[in-house]
């Protein structure tokens, strides 16, 4: 293969891998399922900066997607962050590993990229999480770099974790990651650089009103499960084990998947030898030490004590509801794992004495992953599809017009089921769809556990007997949703008045005018300002000539 073919080997590949994904996600429409949701006008609405009620969870991505969906329509906004999820991913590891061979770099790119995490997080709508995953990779190459004191290593380093915060615990997998790879001579600039890029999120969750606790309840609900004959343990190690079953991927209750997954640990474990010898011991030691971590955190909960001590800190200490869904951390086991398989993969080709064998292995190793988990192509066999959104939605969000007060929609449950989008379970769309706050039932019931939400307002709602009680607790609208499962209590719309039917959605207007209390925009918005002022600075040192600043001085790179 001639220079220029492997110059774009690696891209192509790349591309091909996000392409064999979502290819059926790619039409005009929106990929509604569990908890993604995109809108085709998403609005800058308090909760988009987590000034509402409820705890900021999606807090900068909401405001994010409002000011992408200004130029963009939403469905184009989406299809380009699934895309670039996956094709950064494969791009990102395949350039991070330290080899000169194309094949190993192809192989850790499908290792890293075909994983049952991105399956997962992709069934289940945590876009950021791919978001975040994709960003890894880059952001251990620019640490490294900032470890060997290179230039612009640090510009690059900022805008490498840009993508990742757009969520408290992408924020926080980034920022761990970035501490790694740095090394410990560069945390106090890596701690400062996590603080000012997670601001728009940390900033609101201080001034949090209702506090930041969370129902303990969550931690058993959302542990990570066994999704073969082995424990959760194994499926963690395999970067499975999500809560969620419905979001699991077929191919992974194979029987011969714990086995598979404890091959490929072993020749990771394998390849850490080559690792250390091209990276060094502390660059190379440090990342896998917080992949292991990772697995531990992963599993905590179903580890003996785990369950118990993950309540605990649930109940009594502040923001440790970032410890529920704790499989999510097992991404920082997902990069250690494709670098060591890959250069492990390199050492023995090496060892084959002819050129066939050599190409031959590689070429194995690297559809490995496609093989073992068929199911997450073409967007899961089907279980990812695209739908429209009913006329219904446009008319309601010019019906709404000035008048003050939150929308309440009914029936009082988080998800929904339309015939609109083939019935797939998907969150309620009315909070990024509607051009005012909403308030929904944040209840979760997962399998025979009931996790309680995080507005407190609910408890108001729950209890009203008419829409004038719903008045006094600043709802204005009352949207009732058709179409998907839940009851509607009657009563609350007794007095209310309808200004708006459709097939799909009736809106009514309560009594009077709802107590609607002030909003201070100012912390949320300076938060979100320096971080952006942060990202502005850095693109700044990378395209200004930054080195006539610093003739006449020179120091020699050091090395941890």
């Amino acid at each position: 293969m001639d220079a220029p073919s492997r110059r774009f080997a690696l891209p192509v590949v790349s591309a091909l891998l996000a392409f064999a994904v979502c290819a059926p996600l790619l039409g005009r429409g929106f990929v509604l399922s569990y908890d993604m949701v995109f809108a085709p006008r998403q609005y800058f609405v308090p909760d988009a900066f987590g000034i509402g009620d409820t705890l900021p969870r999606s807090v900068p991505a909401d405001a994010a997607v409002a000011l992408a969906t200004t130029v963009l329509p939403g469905d184009i906004v989406q299809k380009i962050v699934l895309l670039l999820a996956v094709f950064g991913a494969a791009l990102g590891a395949g350039r991070l590993v330290p080899t000169e061979h194309l094949g190993t770099r192809l192989v850790a790119a499908t290792a890293y990229a075909w994983t049952p995490y991105v399956a997962e997080r992709l069934f289940i709508g945590h876009w950021p999480l791919l978001l975040t995953y994709a960003c890894l990779p880059w952001i251990v190459d620019a640490g490294l770099k900032t470890r060997e004191h290179e230039p612009n290593a640090l510009p690059k380093l900022v805008l490498a974790c840009a993508p990742a915060v757009l969520t408290p615990p992408g924020g926080v997998l980034a920022a761990v990651v970035m501490a790694v790879a740095a090394g410990s001579r560069r945390l106090w600039q890596t701690i400062a650089i996590a603080v000012v890029l997670n601001l728009p999120w940390l900033v609101p969750t201080f001034l949090h009103a209702g506090g930041t606790y969370s129902d303990p309840a969550g931690v058993t609900a959302f542990s990570a499960r066994a999704e073969s004959w082995g424990p959760a343990l194994l499926s963690v190690l395999g970067l499975g084990g999500i809560w969620n079953a419905e979001t699991v991927p077929g191919s992974r209750s194979l029987p011969l998947i714990p086995v598979l997954t404890l091959t490929v640990v072993a020749i990771a474990v394998a390849g850490l030898a080559p690792l250390t010898g091209r990276w060094g011991k502390a660059p190379a030691r440090s990342l896998f030490g917080l992949g292991v971590a990772g697995v531990l955190l992963a599993s905590l909960a179903t580890l003996p004590g785990g369950d118990a001590l993950l309540t605990a800190a649930t109940r009594h200490l502040p923001g440790a509801g970032l410890l529920r869904d704790a499989q999510k951390w097992v991404a920082w086991w997902a990069l250690p794992l494709a670098l060591g398989f890959a250069l492990a993969i390199e050492v023995a080709a090496a060892k084959l004495k002819s050129e066939r064998g050599r190409v031959a292995l590689v070429t194995a190793a690297a559809v490995f992953p496609l093989l073992t988990l068929p199911d997450l192509a073409w967007g899961g066999w089907g279980r990812l599809g695209t739908a429209q959104y009913p006329a219904d939605w446009r008319a309601v969000s010019e019906v709404l017009g000035d008048r003050p007060g939150d929308v309440l929609t009914l029936p009082l449950s988080a998800f929904r089921g339309f015939a609109w989008n083939d019935d797939r379970t998907q969150l309620d769309p009315a909070p990024r769809v509607l051009p005012k706050p909403v308030l929904m039932d944040d209840t979760l019931q997962v399998g025979q556990d009931r996790v309680a939400g995080e507005d407190p307002r609910i408890g108001d709602v729950r209890a009203a007997t008419s829409a004038r009680e719903l008045t006094d607790a600043g709802i204005g609208w009352i949207l009732v949703e058709h179409g998907t499962p839940g009851y509607v209590d009657t009563r609350l719309l007794a007095d209310a008045t309808p200004v708006w039917s459709g097939e799909w959605l009736t809106l009514y207007r309560t009594p009077g005018v709802p107590a609607v209390k002030a909003i201070s925009w100012t912390p949320a918005l300076l938060a979100n300002g320096v971080a952006l002022a942060s990202l502005c600075v850095a693109l700044l040192c990378l395209m200004l000539p930054m080195r006539t600043l610093g003739r006449g001085r020179s120091s020699p790179p050091q090395k941890e």
